[in-house]
């Protein structure tokens, strides 16, 4: 079916409306719903609960949590974005790097007492929204950018691993163990003897089916299918005389409010610590994960999304999964591309699907007690092995060398520190590298591009025509105090390289928005050890605030006009119109 695309009339930007509007987007997108729409949304919502099912059972079991939890964040997760996510087709619920890293460190905060679990997952999950509140109150939407994309390729590729050890155990049907990536592989392969052949072929045939569901048909519920041909595979020939483990019990009904359930007592210090830097990190991987989805998805669609109102509605959806027994959610690129294919035009696919979610709790849940743990396990993997992408290893090791090294390092970090400490670790590695790159700003050697009036890198364009007894350079970055340096030592490396015969260098400072004191003071030092070696320095293309600074440093008196009226081309008709120096 050839879907119907966006109408112009609805291709709009939140800066044309205000107040009730920006806050709660439905009073928008409501207001002018076309009745044609109502179709699209509601066999989206079918499709992302059918989609939702089998991963929420999957991303349950991996954070440790009962099977129903899933399906409570996947309802109510995305109830609560629909009333104030600014994306039409995102989806929230659990994800695989969330799942592991509540997983795992709730299971060490727990110390093996079950009746503290609940509580230690509602308090962090309120974290969480604790978390959204203050960067939405604050306006801090703008600061996750910092975080290096060559960084997140790795660090999703190191996820991915980290979670895909936990489940190859389940996949060969032995216990597994292990507190970190190199000790649970330790572990399988010395438990690879003991594989239930039963449960390794069944699970490799899972596999086999979702990932060419995956690849041929991303849209439809192949998870769900593949769940539906297991139970019934079950029923036909019990798995039990086999020893294959299974799902066990669905408690059946809708989660309730329990207040008991945000009891803080005793936690102790530490613990509050240990849950406030789960949370954080759930936070930051939450908002990235959705962001990079839900621009993606604008794109494709021809609208924008409201980086800080996606702070409200992903806030909104782990406070709505938080207190109805859920745990921390988020936009899912793999569940949100589900429900942008099957057709969502607007948020309310994620109430049809929250209602089918709901009516699956009151009515179908004794219909998963006997499904096999290695489907789940066949859910995850192939879930997570699109987060591993060979191709975008090999672009930034084609690209750009610094930031293949980043990527690497943001895979090492994952599965050497495990994704919690990943999750701060990819972002001190994200500022480490900003700073590296800023500290080593490009100072880019300029010659004439033949026949024009206009000047491009020698290096990267050898063909170029060499200025005559003439250095030209443009540094490719704000000049600051902790780069001003590393400017300066490749300037005058630039003047010891060049021929006999320098006489000017021209400074071309149009690619660099911002210069402070310390860039001026730096310019003029520039002037005093070129003046030495009888070389004159000129100042060109200085953007309107730097030329006040470069004045107020008395720059322009000792190396002529900086104004907006001379550019590095008439300097250099300035100069070839010199005199020669003998007078001849």
């Amino acid at each position: 079916m050839t879907e119907p695309s966006t109408p112009r009339a609805h291709r709009v930007t939140n800066g044309h409306y205000g107040g009730w509007q920006v806050m709660f987007p439905p009073l928008r997108w409501l207001a002018g719903y076309p009745a044609a729409w109502l179709k699209f949304d509601l066999l989206a919502g079918l499709t992302l609960a059918a989609y939702a099912i089998p991963v929420s059972l999957a991303y349950a079991a991996l954070a440790g949590l009962p099977p129903q939890t899933g399906l409570y964040g996947y309802l109510f997760g995305g109830l609560g974005y629909a009333l104030f996510g600014s994306s039409k087709q995102l989806a929230v619920g659990p994800t695989s790097a969330i799942s592991l890293i509540f997983g795992l460190t709730l299971a060490q905060l727990a110390a093996g007492d079950p009746g503290r679990l609940p509580a230690l997952v509602t308090v962090t999950t309120m974290m969480v929204v604790g978390c959204f509140a203050l960067a939405w109150v604050l306006r801090l939407s703008v600061f996750v950018n910092f975080i290096s994309d060559s960084i997140l390729v790795g660090f999703k590729a190191g996820a991915a691993l980290a979670i895909a050890a936990t489940q190859l155990p389940k996949l060969f049907g032995v216990p597994g163990g292990g507190d970190n990536f190199f000790q649970r592989l330790w572990m399988l392969g010395r438990q690879l003897g003991d594989t239930n052949p039963w449960v390794f072929a069944f699970g490799m045939v899972a596999i086999a089916l979702l990932a060419a569901g995956a690849k041929w048909s991303p849209s439809r519920p192949v998870a769900l299918a593949v769940v539906v041909l297991s139970l019934i595979a079950e029923a036909a020939s019990g798995f039990s005389r086999l020893d294959f483990p299974i799902v066990g019990e669905v408690p059946a009904g809708l989660p309730v409010f329990d207040a008991a359930r945000l009891s803080l007592a005793g936690l102790d210090t530490g613990t509050f610590r240990q849950m406030a830097q789960l949370a954080f990190a759930c936070f930051l991987l939450a908002y990235i994960e959705s962001i990079s989805a839900a621009r993606a998805l604008a794109l494709k669609h021809g609208y924008e999304i409201d980086p800080r109102q996606e702070l409200l509605g992903l806030g909104a959806a782990n406070l709505a999964a938080g207190l109805f027994q859920g745990y921390p959610s988020a936009g899912g690129l793999s569940q949100s591309a589900v429900n942008e294919k099957a057709g969502a035009r607007t948020p309310l696919a994620l109430v049809f699907a929250a209602i089918t979610l709901g009516l699956v709790l009151l009515c179908l849940t004794g219909v998963f007690r006997n499904l096999p743990t290695v489907v789940l396990a066949a859910v995850v993997l192939v879930a997570v092995a699109s987060l591993v992408s060979i191709r975008d290893f090999r672009r930034l090791w084609r690209v750009n060398r610094l930031d293949f090294g980043a990527a690497l390092t943001g895979l090492a970090g994952v599965l050497l520190l495990g994704i919690l400490d990943g999750v701060i670790f990819a972002v001190i590695a994200s500022l480490l590298l900003l700073l590296v790159r800023s500290t080593t700003p490009h100072v880019a050697f300029l010659g004439r591009i033949p026949g024009t009036h206009h000047f491009s890198d020698l290096a990267r364009h050898p063909d170029n025509e060499l200025l005559k007894g003439v250095l030209a350079f443009r540094v490719e970055a704000a000049l600051v105090y902790f780069n001003v340096e590393h400017v300066r030592r490749a300037v005058l490396d630039g003047v010891e390289g060049t021929p006999a015969g320098l006489k000017l260098v021209v400074c071309d400072l149009s690619n660099s928005p911002y210069v402070d004191m310390a860039g001026a003071k730096m310019l003029v030092g520039l002037h005093d050890e070129l003046e030495w070696q009888g070389i004159d320095l000129r100042v060109v293309e200085a953007h309107a605030t730097e030329r006040d600074l470069l004045r107020a440093e008395g720059l322009e008196k000792i190396v002529g006009p900086i104004n907006r009226r001379i550019s590095l081309d008439d300097v250099l008709e300035e100069f070839d119109r010199r005199p020669p120096a003998n007078g001849g």
